[in-house]
C-alpha cells in the first residue's frame, strides 16, 4: 500500500513521544507520590502534538462528536470537582498544579481539534490523500480521550498517604488526676471494670464512689505471681468511712468527712493487706500474716502476730484466729482464751465467733454440726452445747450477735427469719413475742 509508510510514520513518531513524555512523568510520580503524572505522560502526547497556531478553518467530522461530547462531560465535571476541593479543602501545591494542568489542557484540546478537523492540503498519490484523513479523524478520537483522562484524573487522583494505623482505645497512658474526691456518706461504691492497666484517666478503671471516679484509690495490685487484682477497698457498715490503697504513696489510707488518716506506710502490691471494719466501724483491721488493729476515736493501733483473720471485735476485747488456735484476746494484743482450730471440710460451712460486748461470754457457731458453744472467756470453760430446733425443715444459717434486750440472736437458713436463742438451753422464740 502506497499510504503504509505514512500511517508507520505517524504511529512511531506517537509512540517515540509518548516514551520521551513517561520518561519524564515516571521519575516525577515516584518522586511526589502523585499517579496524575503518569496519566499525563500517557496522554499529554496525544493533546498537545496537533497543537499549533494558526489553527486552519474546522471542518468537524460526524463521527468524533460522540467523544467531543465525552470530553464537554469530563471537561464540566473536573472543573466543578477542582473549584469544590480548593474551595472546600484548601490551596495547597499539589491541588494547585493539578488545577493548572488542566486549565493548559482545557485550552490545548479545543485549539488540537481544530487543527485535526480541517481539510488535509496535502498532495500525492491517492491512497497520501485518504490516508491522512483516516489518520486525523483517529487522533481527533485519541485526543478527546486523552484529554479528558488528563481532566478528570487531575481532579480525582490525589498523592498516596500509606494508610494510618488505627490507635487502640488507650493508646496511651496519661497522668490520673492528683485531685482528692471527697464524700458525706459512701451510699454507694463500685469497683474498677475496665483491664488492669496503671495510671489511665478512665472512670471505668477507678473506684466509683457514689457514682463518681475515687482517683486517689489504687485500682489494682499484682501480687507475686499471680494476675492483677483488685486493690483493697472498704466501706464502714455505718457508710461514713473507707479504707483504700492510695494510688500514689501505696499507703492504707483510712478517709471520712473529717480527711485522710495514713494507716501504714509505703507498701510493696506483696505487702498490701486486707482491710475490714470491726466494732461498728470503730476499729480498722488490716490483716496479711499478723494485724494491725487501730481504733479511730483515740488512733491507738495494736498489732497481733500470726493473725489471719479477725471474728469480732468490741470494747472488751478481739476474736482472731490463727493456723491453729482460736484467740480472745484483750486491747493490748494479751491472751484471755484460746481455743484450738478445727479443721473444715472444704464443703462445710466455716465456724464463726462471737463476743459479748461486757467480754463475759463467748459463743462459737459450729457450721458443720449447726450447734452453739458458750464459753467463759475469764476460764477458757464452755458452759454448754446446744443445737436449736428450727420450725418446719427450717435450721441455722448464722449467729447475728447479741441484741439490745441481750439474749443472742440467730437466724434461720430457709426462712432467713431472725429468732432469740437462750444459750443454756436451746429455746428457740421470735423477736417481738
Amino acid at each position: 500500500m502506497a499510504n503504509a509508510r505514512q500511517v508507520i510514520d505517524h504511529f512511531t513518531g506517537l509512540r517515540r513521544w509518548r516514551l520521551i513524555a513517561l520518561t519524564v512523568a515516571v521519575p516525577l510520580a515516584f518522586l511526589t507520590d502523585d499517579p496524575f503524572y503518569l496519566v499525563l505522560g500517557w496522554c499529554a502526547v496525544s493533546v498537545f502534538r496537533a497543537v499549533r497556531l494558526p489553527a486552519r478553518v474546522p471542518h468537524a467530522h460526524d463521527d468524533a462528536k460522540i467523544y467531543r461530547g465525552a470530553w464537554l462531560l469530563g471537561l464540566g465535571g473536573s472543573v466543578m470537582a477542582c473549584g469544590y476541593l480548593l474551595i472546600d479543602r484548601g490551596a495547597t501545591p499539589t491541588r494547585l498544579a493539578h488545577a493548572v494542568i488542566v486549565i493548559i489542557v482545557a485550552a490545548a484540546v479545543p485549539l488540537a481539534a481544530r487543527n485535526l478537523a480541517a481539510e488535509p492540503t496535502s498532495e500525492g498519490s491517492d491512497d497520501t490523500t485518504r490516508a491522512e484523513p483516516a489518520i486525523r479523524r483517529w487522533s481527533t478520537r485519541n485526543l478527546y480521550l486523552a484529554g479528558t483522562a488528563i481532566v478528570l484524573s487531575g481532579a480525582l487522583l490525589t498523592p498516596w498517604q500509606p494508610p494510618q494505623r488505627e490507635l487502640s482505645e488507650y493508646s496511651m497512658p496519661r497522668p490520673f488526676p492528683k485531685q482528692t474526691a471527697e464524700f458525706t456518706t459512701v451510699d454507694e461504691y463500685k469497683g474498677p471494670t475496665c483491664p488492669w492497666i496503671d495510671e489511665v484517666d478512665s472512670p471505668c478503671r477507678s473506684w466509683l464512689v457514689n457514682g463518681e471516679p475515687f482517683p486517689q484509690a489504687a485500682p489494682y495490685v499484682i501480687r507475686k505471681g499471680g494476675a492483677p487484682e483488685r486493690a483493697p477497698f472498704v466501706r464502714s457498715p455505718d457508710k461514713k468511712a473507707v479504707v483504700y490503697l492510695d494510688r500514689h504513696d501505696r499507703r492504707m489510707v483510712y478517709q471520712d468527712t473529717d480527711g485522710i488518716r495514713h494507716l501504714t506506710g509505703p507498701l510493696a502490691d506483696t505487702e498490701v493487706p486486707t482491710p475490714t471494719f470491726a466494732g461498728q466501724s470503730r476499729y480498722v483491721t488490716l490483716t496479711r500474716d499478723g494485724t494491725r488493729i487501730t481504733d479511730t476515736r483515740t488512733w491507738t493501733t495494736v498489732s497481733v502476730p500470726g493473725v489471719r483473720k479477725v471474728h469480732d471485735l468490741n470494747k472488751s476485747g478481739i476474736v482472731v484466729t490463727t493456723a491453729s488456735e482460736v484467740l480472745v484476746l484483750d486491747h493490748r494484743g494479751r491472751t484471755r482464751m484460746d481455743l484450738p482450730l478445727r479443721k473444715i471440710e472444704d464443703d462445710a460451712p466455716e465456724d464463726t465467733y462471737h463476743l459479748r460486748q461486757d467480754g463475759r461470754r463467748f459463743v462459737a457457731i459450729r457450721g458443720r454440726e449447726m450447734s452453739v458453744e458458750t464459753f467463759a472467756p475469764e476460764t477458757g470453760r464452755r458452759l454448754s452445747k446446744v443445737t436449736p430446733t428450727f420450725p418446719g425443715d427450717d435450721f441455722l444459717e448464722i449467729g447475728l450477735g447479741w441484741s439490745k434486750e441481750g439474749p443472742f440472736l440467730v437466724r434461720g437458713y430457709q426462712s432467713e427469719r431472725v429468732y432469740y436463742l437462750e444459750l443454756a438451753t436451746g429455746k428457740l422464740w421470735r423477736r417481738g413475742r
